[in-house]
């Protein structure tokens, strides 16, 4: 009787869930952003919600729930019920703040499920005109020179940038001052300005002064070439293969929401990254789309985590 019992709430239990999934979504749909509206992350997630809710015919819409530095969003998306019914649109932060800080409310790898690693952009590392290096290893060569002379600026302690940027300094053994600012545009008009003659920064931003002449890019950290800058070499063009890193956005959901959402989920989203407008507003910020697959997120994640840790260590970094 018991085992008949056990069964039988077992497959009630299936039943649920398979129409759960079949239903899905039967009501509006939250994403969560960790960020205040207007950053890259938060345009990225409102431009899924917009594609999301014209597929489905459901309103999907975005919730900022700004703090220490995403930690609070991605702990509020994380407690979430694994329903399909709250997302989370984050970046690096995900899988960096828990070696930076000293307790973050989720654990990325158990508590959150991957849907789609989204897009993803280099960083740039740009310097002063006033610099006299046409090319990195010139750099190289400058920095070696006249040790603690120089400085670099990145828009802030354990951003992606930043991160680049210390492991260019890590791997060659080199003298840098990091200066970090509030933000990627802050970061590059200090290098405009030539208070910080170097700058591991976000593209989007520099894209205009590099153009002007104001900013010299020497090389983007991708492992291929900004389609924005596609006349800059890439980091391992330039003869330092080992300095790579991106900024990128990914989309996960509360741990054991139901495979079927998950896989209908990543099938929108992949769908949405390959229409052209799409495309022209991500181009736009000087990501590429990339739409992965769950278990392609889910590895990249666990890549990330296992390369910056070690690079977050090093440099004694710490964002309390």
């Amino acid at each position: 009787m018991k085992n008949r019992l056990a069964l039988a709430l077992l497959l009630f239990a299936a039943g649920l869930a398979s129409a759960a999934a079949e239903t899905w979504p039967a009501r509006p749909v939250k994403l969560i952003v960790g960020f205040a509206a207007g950053g890259p992350t938060d345009l990225f997630a409102r431009l899924i919600a917009q594609k999301l809710s014209e597929q489905t015919g459901r309103n999907f819409y975005v919730e900022n729930v700004g703090g220490a530095g995403g930690n609070i969003g991605a702990g509020r998306a994380a407690q979430s019920p694994p329903d399909g019914y709250t997302l989370l649109v984050t970046g690096g932060n995900l899988t960096n703040n828990p070696f930076l800080y000293s307790h973050v409310p989720y654990d990325p790898l158990k508590d959150l499920d991957a849907v789609t690693l989204g897009a993803q952009t280099p960083v740039v590392l740009a310097i002063n005109p006033s610099v006299p290096a046409q090319t990195v290893k010139e750099l190289v060569a400058l920095i070696r020179a006249d040790a603690g002379k120089y400085s670099y600026a990145s828009p802030g302690i354990g951003t992606p940038p930043q991160l680049v940027g210390a492991l260019f300094q890590q791997s060659l053994k080199l003298d840098l001052v990091h200066v970090p600012f509030d933000g990627g545009g802050q970061a590059v008009e200090a290098t405009v300005a030539g208070h910080t003659p170097i700058s591991f920064g976000a593209l989007a931003p520099a894209v205009p002064l590099i153009r002007s002449g104001a900013l010299r890019a020497l090389a983007v950290t991708g492992k291929a070439r900004s389609p924005t800058l596609p006349e800059i070499p890439t980091m391992a063009e330039a003869g330092f293969p080992e300095v790579e890193g991106s900024t990128w956005t990914a989309v996960v959901v509360p741990a054991g929401t139901p495979k079927d959402i998950v896989t209908e989920l990543n099938r929108l989203i992949v769908g949405s990254l390959s229409q052209p407008d799409v495309k022209e507003r991500l181009s736009a910020m000087a990501y590429v789309p990339i739409g992965s697959s769950p278990e392609e997120c889910s590895a990249f994640f666990k890549d990330e985590m296992a390369k910056w840790s070690k690079v977050i260590k090093d440099a004694g970094l710490r964002a309390e």
